[in-house]
């Protein structure tokens, strides 16, 4: 299992995925803000998305696990 996690605190803008979805490397994914900007959540492997761990609203700290995938 692969884990895709935040890069910085911040607020959940966007989820791009849903469980089941095929993502591949690179792929935009989360969108968060963070001090007022927009930072996008890139995919760091590419498979299938077991589960997303996040809400549109939710606060992430950095190193925070969104998204797993197998």
């Amino acid at each position: 299992m692969k884990e895709i996690t935040a890069s910085m605190a911040g607020t959940v803008l966007n989820v791009f995925v849903n469980s089941g979805d095929v993502i591949r490397l690179g792929q935009e994914v989360i969108m968060l803000e963070s001090m007022k900007m927009e930072i996008p959540i890139e995919s760091s492997g590419e498979g299938v998305v077991k589960e997303v761990k996040v809400n549109v609203g939710d606060f992430v700290n950095e190193g925070d696990t969104l998204i797993v995938l197998v």
